[in-house]
């Protein structure tokens, strides 16, 4: 064991950046509540009106609202269950979905739910997802970035296909992994609905936001005392909610490409250095993903002998991290390389410097792991 800490699991939470932290603590300190008519609480209002301009900004929204949410769980599942959907109808799912879009398409009722095949990198098939189309499609919900992979989907080639077959079709994506990591602009990807987090971004956990393009059909998630347009009654919370708009105003996009170079000389060294590894992350992935599986080892236990030498990663999914990925089945591995597969997702907090050392570590964890299985 060591007490050095390297995580490379930015892909399921980010450390959140210290300004976020001191914003969230000094906004915690005025406790008005945003609805009430004096002075003060107004005063709150307007703050949390501008922090939705911020992120509406970030994502160039400027054909819709931007309701917070408690993150992107809340945000799929409200573009799910309260859009509007004509009984009988067809709803397109990507089979790589979050499990928060996934199973909640499981229990739509009323509407025949398919799924759009993903490739090995996790990238949706483009031709077999044309195939599903129809007059009759009402939803569609494919991901913008691969939670798994960090494949990039053409979610605005998709849309553009969704509307030509069924003008009135809704579709959603869910951007939870593309905020800040790709370009975003909502004007031009043509989507009705689109999920974002903020703790992906060195944001607060709690707090998300979902947009809704004007004129889209859709339902409130919670009633109450109207707040966010109606849609999700409730006090809002403004500490989360600044918390956000501080991590979005703080972003300098040169940190994609610092973080992009990491990822890449990581990459290089790696191979250079162990035997044994499939990439299944696609060239031109997301810049901070990188999914990777090594023969003849689990991922799980190479996961644990990584965080005796302080290297943080994942299996994929944390939210998947308690049951079998359905995952495994879709990246078409070879036997040795099936159980073995890692996620290591990067961001602005690592240095080149830490590169040599993680991958001696790897190198030395799948070397024993591979011999103690042969004995």
């Amino acid at each position: 064991m060591t007490d050095r800490k390297i995580y490379l699991d930015n892909a399921a939470t980010t450390i959140p950046r210290e300004s976020v932290i001191k914003t969230v603590s000094d906004a915690m300190r005025e406790s008005y509540n945003p609805s009430a008519l004096y002075l003060d609480a107004l005063k709150i209002s307007n703050k949390i009106s501008a922090a939705r301009e911020v992120v509406k900004s970030a994502l160039g929204a400027r054909d819709g609202e931007l309701i917070f949410t408690s993150g992107g769980t809340e945000s799929n599942n409200m573009a799910l269950t309260c859009s509007r959907m004509k009984k009988g109808s067809r709803v397109i799912i990507g089979e790589g979905e979050h499990d928060s879009v996934f199973k909640t398409a499981s229990v739509l009722r009323d509407v025949e739910v398919v799924f759009a095949p993903i490739k090995p990198d996790g990238g949706v098939d483009e031709e077999k997802f044309k195939a599903l189309l129809c007059d009759n499609v009402s939803f569609v919900s494919i991901m913008h970035v691969s939670n798994e992979t960090g494949a990039v989907n053409d979610i605005e080639k998709l849309a553009k296909l969704t509307k030509r077959a069924s003008k009135n079709a809704i579709f959603h994506s869910d951007g939870v992994q593309a905020f800040l990591k790709e370009d975003v602009d909502l004007a031009k990807l043509g989507v009705d609905l689109y999920s974002v987090s903020a703790h992906k971004v060195h944001g607060p956990k709690g707090i998300g936001a979902l947009y809704i393009k004007r004129g889209t059909p859709i339902r409130p998630l919670l009633t109450g005392g109207g707040q966010e347009k109606g849609l999700r009654s409730g006090t809002e919370s403004y500490p989360l909610i600044a918390g956000f708009c501080e991590a979005v105003k703080s972003f300098d996009p040169t940190e994609r490409e610092q973080v992009a170079n990491f990822k890449a000389e990581f990459l290089e060294k790696l191979l250079e250095s162990v035997d044994g590894v499939r990439v299944i992350s696609p060239i031109g992935g997301v810049s901070n993903i990188l999914t990777l599986a090594f023969e003849g080892v689990r991922g799980e236990v190479l996961l644990h002998s990584l965080e005796d030498y302080g290297i943080l990663v994942g299996t994929g999914s944390a939210c998947a991290s308690h049951h079998e990925s359905r995952f495994k089945r879709l990246f078409a591995l070879e036997d040795g390389y099936v159980d073995g597969v890692i996620r290591m997702s990067f961001s602005i907090d690592n240095d080149m410097s830490e590169i040599d050392y993680i991958v001696s570590a790897i190198s030395a964890c799948v070397n024993k792991l591979r011999l103690d299985k042969r004995k």
